[in-house]
């Protein structure tokens, strides 16, 4: 399964390496961060809510946090290595 995961921290001070390690321990290990606060992973878990899970105890009750399964139908401006990776190891 491919997720795509975005999240709003909002406090100071937060606890991102928490949240990014619960984001890459949810994955296969191919995950790619190209974006600030959003990843793209491959994962085992079947369902969004198994990835939400992992992460959920890095967040606080003020934090926002989406996860949604997404299917190799994708279009954006990413730079040649940035798509090689993501075609090779997310959608492979």
């Amino acid at each position: 399964m491919v997720y795509f995961i975005t999240y709003d921290l909002n406090k100071t001070g937060k606890d991102y390496e928490g949240v990014y390690q619960a984001i890459k321990d949810a994955s296969t290990g191919a995950w790619c961060h190209y974006w600030e606060s959003s990843w793209l992973i491959r994962s085992n878990l079947a369902t969004a809510d198994l990835v939400f899970a992992k992460i959920k105890p890095h967040l606080d009750t003020d934090d926002r946090c989406l996860v949604v399964e997404v299917k190799n139908n994708k279009q954006g401006w990413l730079t040649e290595k940035q798509w090689d990776y993501i075609n090779k190891y997310i959608f492979d």
